[in-house]
């Protein structure tokens, strides 16, 4: 299936449904959209963008914030697993949504109001965790920059391979390795 975006122009969804998530009760402040893919832009920034799958104009940056801050666990509520159906807590991703301003580093991250994903099931939920310890604009730009250093200097000591890949791809969703940040309160 072809999507039309306004950021990654064409982009393939396999027709089986692999790169497609649900999120029933859409993302907070977009209830009215449920169907996403995970597009990975190939870029090195180690960002993913969540594309709506109904709405072209609607993609967000999300992350893994255990990139940026190790420590990070999102807690869930015996409420949150069952409308997740999430019996098995490591078959779960979760996901920062970003904000990047135009100068980059003053980007943020939404560590209040993850993104959490079933990986077995493909649906995901927005919750709001109820640690208080935790910024809707999370300042990470410095973290990540140093683990992206990382990652190029490990490729240059293992010399790293050039890709022919698409300039972006639809991440399938059962590729994603799960982020074991997942609780239960």
């Amino acid at each position: 299936m072809i999507i039309k975006t306004a950021r990654f122009g064409q982009i393939t969804v396999g027709e089986m449904g692999e790169e497609i998530i649900t999120i029933p009760q859409g993302l907070l402040g977009f209830p009215d959209f449920t169907k996403y893919c995970l597009v990975d832009p190939i870029d090195e920034t180690l960002i993913l963008w969540l594309q709506s799958i109904e709405n072209p104009d609607l993609s967000f940056p999300v992350l893994e914030p255990k990139i940026f801050k190790p420590d990070y666990h999102a807690r869930l509520s015996a409420l949150e697993l069952r409308e997740l159906n999430l019996a098995n807590l490591s078959q779960s991703a979760v996901f920062t949504v970003l904000t990047i301003p135009e100068d980059i580093s003053l980007m943020t991250a939404n560590l209040k109001a993850p993104i959490v994903i079933n990986l077995k099931e493909q649906i995901a939920k927005q919750v709001v965790l109820q640690e208080n310890d935790f910024s809707i604009k999370h300042p990470m730009f410095k973290e990540l920059r140093i683990h992206l250093v990382t990652i190029a200097s490990q490729k240059r000591i293992l010399g790293g391979e050039i890709s022919d890949t698409p300039a972006c791809v639809p991440v399938p969703i059962k590729s994603i390795p799960p982020s074991l940040t997942v609780k239960n309160l």
